[in-house]
């Protein structure tokens, strides 16, 4: 497996919480969504567990980068 890989998946455990905790802030923030939240919080959580390795696998490159 690559460097990428590697760091791609360290970068999705960091995305997931962030998104998980974003999702789950405006969850209980916005009031119509507060209302039905035993039916938003697994929706939220499993978006970020679908979208973070993505997320991860697009950043993991910025990482690597050399700055001069």
């Amino acid at each position: 497996m690559s460097t990428r890989f590697y760091i791609a998946a360290l970068l999705a455990f960091l995305a997931a919480a962030v998104g998980f905790g974003t999702g789950v802030g405006a969850v209980l923030i916005i009031p119509a969504l507060n209302a039905h939240a035993a039916f938003w919080l697994p929706v939220v959580l499993v978006i970020s567990l679908v979208a973070a390795p993505f997320i991860g696998w697009a950043l993991a490159p910025t990482m690597r980068a050399k700055h001069n």
